[in-house]
């Protein structure tokens, strides 16, 4: 599963499971594009990722939630003649709450941030696979795109709608050897689920700790998982050992959703 030669553009990697892969693919010899919006944790995390083969790692910074600065951010890299062969695509997902109190806005917000954004970096990259013949787009979506979860109504609805867009997608570029899959990560040791937690435990006096205890027991496991866990599964969807998956969903759930 070595990645050596590669270049992987890891979104929102200062962090959970963004910074789990991009460290994961740089052991195994990929240079790390790194991408989010906080400048000063994005050098500091390009200081300590692991380079093997002497990768000069990079990074970009942009805001997902501004499209406008996202693709002039990644066209601008582009365009000096860069290349990018394996694209993760994964960034925060919207607040939770019953979808019956969610505002409008929140949906255009997390349309925006999620769709928009992958869409914006896909059409980035896209035409250096297809020169080259060889692409990986990898999608960090959620569970919630086979069973929605329960308080998190916009995130269900905008996963479900990034799923299908990654389909379709995977329908069309498979031609050229490049390959479109979702990882969907169940309950996991990120500051996302510690926000999710407490913001249960503000509206239901619960502990904190209860609660993810909680979410624990919902995976036959019983355990939350670590972001490493996520990156290995994406790490592998990068690789030329899974150069026959093409337009699937892999839940790392520890086996919590019930559906096929």
């Amino acid at each position: 599963m070595e990645l050596k030669n590669k270049i992987a553009l890891v979104c929102g990697s200062t962090q959970g499971i963004g910074y789990a892969t991009a460290e994961l693919m740089a052991t195994r010899g990929a240079t790390i594009v790194l991408l989010a919006r906080n400048e000063s944790k994005l050098q500091e995390i390009k200081n300590i990722l692991p380079a093997p083969d002497n990768q000069q790692h990079q990074f970009l910074v942009a805001d997902f939630s501004d499209s406008n600065e996202l693709k002039q951010v990644v066209d601008q890299y582009i365009n000096s003649g860069k290349t990018i062969d394996i694209l993760v695509n994964n960034t925060g997902g919207p607040k939770g709450g019953p979808i019956i109190d969610a505002d409008i806005l929140e949906f255009t917000a997390a349309f925006q941030q999620h769709l928009i954004g992958n869409h914006i970096l896909v059409q980035a990259v896209f035409p250096g696979m297809k020169k080259k013949g060889w692409g990986r787009i990898i999608n960090v979506i959620s569970t919630s795109v086979k069973q929605p979860l329960d308080g998190l109504g916009v995130s269900n609805t905008v996963r479900g709608a990034v799923a299908n867009w990654s389909k379709t997608m995977a329908n069309e570029l498979g031609q050229y050897n490049i390959t479109v899959n979702n990882v969907l990560p169940g309950a996991t040791n990120t500051v996302r689920l510690q926000s999710i937690a407490e913001a249960k435990s503000s509206k239901t006096n619960e502990n904190v700790d209860e609660i993810l205890e909680a979410m624990a027991k919902q995976s036959p496991m019983k355990r939350i998982a670590e972001p490493s866990e996520i990156a290995e599964a994406i790490a592998f969807l990068a690789s030329d050992r899974a150069s026959y998956i093409n337009g699937i969903n892999v839940p790392v759930d520890g086996g919590r959703t019930k559906s096929l």
